[in-house]
């Protein structure tokens, strides 16, 4: 079997990440706006991290054949 090729699993990975970011920022930064930089990184981190954990494997595994031409 192919190995995946690297430069297409970040594009995913990043085309995923940037949307998945921006809607956080939208929906969280308004009600995490007065805490320290330290909490907000921490409530965004600990929604985006899960979150890429289900999602990536699932996005990798419906565009395997893709990665690996």
């Amino acid at each position: 079997m192919t190995p995946p090729k690297k430069w297409k699993m970040m594009l995913i990975n990043w085309l995923f990440i940037y949307p998945v970011i921006n809607i956080i920022f939208f929906l969280v930064f308004p009600l995490v706006k007065e805490y320290n930089q330290f909490i907000k990184t921490l409530v965004i981190t600990l929604i985006l991290v899960p979150t890429l954990g289900v999602c990536l494997p699932a996005l990798h595994k419906k565009f395997e054949t893709w990665i690996r031409k």
